[in-house]
């Protein structure tokens, strides 16, 4: 018998959709974004900050790493670096007291991280913005160097 060709048949993608790609996400959007980094570090100044306020702003770090090795606010590296420093030692300090806090150059770093991360996000298209986040997961889960909590305190637990 025969091979035959089925061919599949491909909605149609309507022009919207690819505008909304290319375009800058909303300010609106973008505000929710800042309002929840924003509140995360408000709970490190606090002395309130819970694991999930942590991953938050071990993202943001990751995530403005990411950009500004792909070019986009360079200068945003030696605050990414203080801030992975500080973070790093709010984890060592975490497993040992229970309480997760940063110190007030850490908080500093972080604060600047989190403006220069807003800078990269309004100035990019949503798609590149969601090209960096899928590429700072892929490295995450190839042991590139970013923070990740989980693997933090698995370090921990073989030492």
């Amino acid at each position: 018998m025969r091979k035959r060709c089925i061919r599949k048949v491909w909605a149609p993608v309507g022009p919207e959709l690819a505008i909304v790609g290319a375009g800058i996400a909303s300010r609106e959007y973008l505000d929710r974004l800042l309002m929840r980094e924003l509140s995360s570090l408000n709970a490190f100044a606090n002395g309130k900050a819970t694991l999930e306020e942590f991953q938050d702003m071990a993202h943001v770090n990751n995530v403005t790493q990411t950009l500004a090795r792909m070019g986009i606010g360079r200068e945003a590296l030696p605050d990414c670096h203080k801030a992975e420093e500080s973070l790093i030692e709010a984890a060592r300090r975490f497993e040992e007291t229970q309480h997760m806090g940063l110190s007030g150059p850490g908080l500093y770093a972080l604060r600047h991280v989190i403006e220069w991360h807003d800078l990269q996000r309004s100035s990019i298209s949503r798609s590149k913005y969601e090209e960096s986040v899928r590429l700072t997961l892929a490295r995450q889960k190839s042991g590139y160097e970013t923070i990740d909590l989980n693997l933090m305190f698995k370090q921990k637990e073989e030492a």
